[in-house]
């Protein structure tokens, strides 16, 4: 969007942040240290912003060695080759990760490595140990835990810290950059919000934080060339940073590179279009994996080894990893032994829910293949090749092992279970500089436009677990800093000078988190836990005059709308109950429950407080 006329400013910051997630929290963080007065959106409704760092394994790649982490991650890119500057000042920001935890998160970095040892989830760590200098690599967790978010809360509550320099607006997309015509810089934001497109003056630098497109199925079908990929993150990453790119003429880079992750090499049960993906971990992912069981592609062949380890998406191809041209309509195929299985397998809280509701079940392949919408004699003669290479303890197609090939009962029932390919985040993005500005196509900053995180980040080819959030944090400090900088103001252009400034005055630009004020009254206390899945949990107890448990009404959540909404309305009618806030957890939402315990704990905690208070007052 070009700036050729003089309009009205709604408002004015000195840097705004575009996207609240893991990089822009980050950004806006290290933009308000550095003086800065920041304005960060999101399009998503508060609880639901985060981007795909709220809902990453938490694992953030790192390491010591400089020239190991290098060389590493220069074979995991071959024969691509990535920019050399933004590729080093992201080997060098992990090789100083620790000093970062413990500097900037204020937490000891815990080994993944350290803590998986002697375990065959240590491949999680290095998934390409074949490579040059693997063992560089480590993934650092603020603690020893994984998908709890508890990275993603230390960020959120670095931005919270500063609110007197950090406005936050939620539900409010940015939808166009405000760019002067002649000398291309980067003015302002065009932002919607409640409904109206405001326009924002910003004096330093504006920083995309806002992603990927994950969520935008044009996007995926014009760059990755896939019908349909099923998001495991956020639901709120549309491509609309590619969209703000493109109107400022930025180069674009990276816009095949994406990951996967889930079964087998990147699947999961089928969901309806625009619904997140689950998928199973651990040792139902292996059951799942081995045995007679198999997976077919559109046509009906296997097109894969399935029991191979998951590398992101990849898929072992000719001495390389590569990602696949994904199927439409690929199935899970099993007897009624596997099935059998998985049904008595223990359920470890990591099972999908449902997964063998899902089942479609026939007498016989041929009718199995009818129900699938495959061709029975393409389907039965993949069965009968399968079986034929158990006879033989060789899989000659993919060279999956013997050990885990068992063959097809030659009796149904048979089962299949639609499966569909998973997205877990998109590379491509703006082309950026080492010090995170956006390139133009002859590779010249655009002035006062800044990049961090999954919106163009460097990674090419092959990818290892942690590396797009370690991004998120080195990226997001250095996009931070060089939009916070003092920049010289602005030249007449077209007889304007973009200096000056006329404010609407009837727009109120109030942070949304100046409204978090909760009241009490004769007998109420609040209490608040940071712990959950979503952003914290408040409550507000009410006890009778005889100081039992009267009430408890959640004032704040953001769980889950499944399980964790069950424990939000169950978990406080026992409290009251029982009086007293130790009560069983509601099944499946374990963490939602130990959240609202605790809160209600910390408001009981308020009363003993209050009384002592009053008893030094007397």
């Amino acid at each position: 969007m070009v700036n050729n006329q003089k309009f009205q400013w709604d408002a004015v910051y000195d840097v705004a942040v575009l996207g609240f997630g893991g990089a822009g929290a980050t950004a806006a963080r290290f933009a308000a240290d550095n003086g800065a007065k920041v304005l960060l959106v999101d399009s998503a409704p508060e609880g639901h912003e985060g981007g795909n760092t709220r809902y990453s394994g938490q694992m953030v790649g790192a390491g010591t060695d400089f020239e190991g982490l290098k060389n590493y991650h220069e074979h995991l890119a071959a024969p691509l080759k990535p920019d050399k500057k933004v590729f080093n000042a992201l080997i060098e920001g992990m090789a100083n990760m620790g000093d970062y935890f413990r500097k900037y998160l204020d937490v000891e970095p815990v080994s993944m490595k350290k803590l998986l040892a002697n375990t065959p989830s240590t491949a999680y760590v290095t998934e390409y140990p074949e490579l040059p200098d693997a063992d560089s690599y480590d993934a650092y967790l603020v603690h020893s835990g994984v998908d709890d978010a508890a990275l993603w809360k230390i960020l959120r509550q670095k931005v919270l810290d500063r609110s007197d320099k950090i406005d936050v607006w939620y539900a409010s997309p940015a939808k166009h950059l405000i760019q002067d015509g002649a000398t291309k810089t980067v003015i302002g934001v065009q932002i919607e919000r409640d409904h109206v497109l405001r326009n924002i003056k910003v004096n330093n630098g504006v920083v995309l934080a806002v992603g990927g497109f994950e969520n935008n199925k044009d996007m995926i079908q014009g760059f990755l060339q896939s019908s349909y990929l099923s998001p495991i993150g956020t639901l709120y990453n549309k491509g609309d940073g590619i969209k703000m790119l493109e109107e400022v003429n930025a180069q674009l880079w990276n816009m095949r590179s994406f990951e996967s992750l889930g079964q087998f090499h990147g699947l999961s049960l089928r969901q309806e279009e625009g619904a997140r993906s689950t998928y199973a971990l651990n040792v139902f992912w292996q059951e799942s994996s081995t045995g007679s069981v198999i997976v077919v592609g559109d046509d009906g062949t296997r097109y894969f080894n399935e029991a191979e380890m998951n590398r992101h998406g990849h898929i072992y191809n000719h001495g390389d990893w590569v990602v696949p041209l994904n199927q439409n309509h690929p199935y899970m195929i099993f007897d009624q032994q596997k099935y059998d299985e998985l049904k008595n397998e223990p359920d470890d809280g990591l099972k999908v829910p449902g997964f063998l509701e899902k089942a479609i079940k026939a007498s016989s392949i041929t009718e199995l293949a009818q129900k699938i919408g495959k061709k029975p004699e393409t389907l039965t003669n993949t069965i009968a090749e399968f079986n034929f290479m158990v006879e033989q303890g060789k899989d000659y197609a993919f060279h999956r092992e013997p050990q885990t090939l068992r063959e097809f009962s030659e009796n149904g029932p048979y089962y299949a279970i639609a499966l569909r390919q998973n997205m877990l985040n998109t590379q491509g993005g703006g082309r950026r500089d080492d010090h995170a500005q956006v390139l133009d196509p002859d590779n010249q900053p655009i002035p006062h436009l800044y990049e961090a995180g999954e919106l163009g980040a460097p990674f090419v080819n092959k990818y290892t677990t942690g590396g797009n959030v370690a991004d998120c944090l080195i990226s997001g400090k250095i996009a931070g800093e060089n939009a916070a900088a003092v920049k010289q103001e602005l030249p007449v252009s077209g007889g304007i000078n973009l200096n000056d400034v006329s404010i609407n005055p009837n727009f109120d630009a109030t942070s949304d988190e100046d409204n978090q004020k909760y009241s009490t009254s004769k007998n109420q206390y609040l209490g608040y836990s940071n712990q959950g899945m979503g952003d914290g949990v408040v409550v507000r107890t009410t006890l009778s005059d005889d100081g039992k448990i009267a009430n408890i009404e959640v004032l704040k959540q953001t769980e889950s709308d499944d399980y964790g909404l069950k424990a939000v309305q169950e978990l406080p009618k026992k409290m009251i109950a029982a009086n007293t806030y130790d009560v069983d957890a509601v099944s499946g939402a374990s963490q939602t429950s130990k959240a609202i315990k605790e809160a209600v704990k910390d408001s009981l905690n308020k009363v003993v407080e209050c009384r002592v208070s009053q008893k030094n007052i007397l």
